[in-house]
């Protein structure tokens, strides 16, 4: 039996269980994907074609022998920030990195789960940008519109996941990077809660404001690969109680109250709501009114969060920088951040930490009127290729503000959100919106994205430039088609 290549997480690990296909053949299938977009869509930094082989052959020995695990046998892919065995972890930058020796915690919580591990995807310069370009590796293109960039930094991850090359990815998110990429290319993208999935051997990795995250097409794939991919390394600094994502997905979520907050945040920089990125949203608020929920506008009560955001991540620039074998061929803005990092690593830093309390009791207090919140995702379609590429340090900040200033926020808090698709602008560019909630809320937001996918079953449709390029693609102007 062949496996359909639009076949999700779930189904895959299903039929695999079931004995319907073996591991190995999925692998050479997957792979042979990967190799055949690698020069269009350029999804991938490391493709570990005979590594991966060599695990999807002991998978079907265990599953021959009657060994069942969530993933057995299922080829997945991770961002280039994680480590993996073997392999250099180079996350967007270039020169010659040395093959880590050992699995990051979230890896290795994947291989326990019985994933085969099929490569490492593309990132932009250390997470830094809402794209996936860089001379590293060049550029990653969206299978919607390849002349438009698939969002980032886990573009790479997204991409994949979205032209069917694998059924679903890890990623990462310090200020949106997996929320914005599934909604550029309409993907489901769980940020979780802050340690949910560990990101040893950094306890925290930019200071607290990244966590590692997942992207699928599905809200049940994308709650499976989270709960495989949860846990903790004993020396971890964040520890949440355990959570079942899965058994979430098929859970009424009763009638909530959802706050429609399409203000951002407020920064240096003035962001505007792109007009047919509000409708999408919009529609998707009338929606959930469908579906029996309270939805008022109102916006959480931010005040000047944004001052505590840039010295943790300018700070984790830094420490990613003293740490890089080739710190001459770095990009320079990433080498103006780490400059910057530094000067804030001291009395700034401590404060925007200590900050972090005095926000989790104010905007906490916030829900004790609302259940969820509902913002867009970005305020503007995917940027084309190379728009953000030449810009200096100042010019790529107020572009990256301007056009994605909504999901850093909750970076700075640690709580969770959920990407979902919203529709489409323009040429047939995906947008998202994103489902927000207090700590360890991930349960509740997870069964509210998929009572929305129940009814728009945004999973349907394919990219034009993905693996099914025979599946209808949306016209310009189609909104919510799902």
């Amino acid at each position: 039996m062949t496996l359909d290549r639009s076949a999700g997480l779930v189904e895959t690990a299903r039929a695999l269980a079931a004995g319907e296909v073996g591991s190995r053949q999925l692998t050479q299938e997957c792979l042979a994907r990967i190799e055949a977009t690698q020069g269009t869509l350029n999804a991938f930094r490391v493709v570990r074609a005979e590594a991966a082989l060599a695990e999807a052959d002991a998978a079907d020995a265990q599953l021959a022998a009657g060994v069942r695990r969530p993933l057995l046998g299922v080829p997945v892919a991770v961002k280039d920030d994680m480590d993996v065995a073997g392999e250099p972890t180079a996350f967007g930058c270039g020169g010659d990195f040395p093959a880590v020796a050992e699995d990051g915690e979230a890896v290795r919580r994947l291989r326990a789960a019985g994933a085969v591990i099929v490569g490492k995807t593309n990132t932009c310069e250390f997470g830094q940008w809402p794209f996936t370009e860089g001379p590293a590796f060049g550029a990653t293109r969206n299978p919607w519109n390849p002349e438009h960039t698939p969002g980032g930094s886990s573009g790479g991850s997204a991409a994949a996941v979205a032209a069917g090359l694998v059924p679903a990815a890890l990623g990462s998110d310090g200020a949106g990077s997996v929320r914005i990429p599934a909604s550029w290319t309409r993907l489901v993208g769980i940020k979780p809660q802050r340690g949910r999935i560990s990101t040893w051997p950094r306890g925290e990795s930019f200071q607290g404001i990244t966590v590692n995250g997942t992207l699928a097409r599905t809200v049940a794939d994308a709650a499976l690969l989270l709960d495989a991919a949860s846990g903790n390394d004993p020396r971890d600094p964040h520890r949440p109680p355990r959570i079942d994502a899965v058994g979430a997905v098929g859970r009424d979520p009763g009638r909530l109250r959802i706050a429609l907050a399409l203000k951002p945040p407020f920064t240096a920089v003035r962001a505007r709501l792109h007009p047919e990125v509000r409708a999408r949203v919009l529609d998707l608020a009338g929606k959930l009114e469908e579906l029996g929920h309270r939805v008022t506008l109102a916006d959480p009560p931010y005040g000047q969060i944004g001052l505590t955001f840039v010295p943790r991540a300018t700070a984790g620039i830094a420490e990613w920088v003293s740490e890089a074998p080739h710190p001459e061929l770095l990009d320079r803005r990433t080498r103006g951040a780490a400059r910057l990092g530094r000067l804030l690593g001291g009395p700034p830093l401590r404060a925007a930490r200590r900050a972090e309390a005095v926000l989790h009791r104010r905007i906490g207090g916030f829900f004790a009127s609302y259940d969820v919140i509902l913002a867009p995702t970005t305020a503007a379609p995917p940027p084309r290729i190379g728009a953000l590429m030449e810009l200096g340090g100042l010019a790529t900040d107020r572009a990256m503000i301007a056009a994605c200033p909504y999901a850093w926020t909750w970076n700075v808090l640690g709580w969770p959100g959920v990407a979902v698709p919203a529709g489409f602008v323009g040429p047939g560019l995906p947008v998202g919106a994103q489902l927000l909630g207090p700590a360890n809320s991930e349960p509740l937001l997870i069964s509210l994205a998929a009572q929305l996918e129940r009814e728009l079953r945004w999973h349907e449709l394919w990219p034009p430039h993905g693996a099914e390029k025979d599946r209808a693609a949306p016209e310009p102007g189609d909104a919510l088609r799902m």
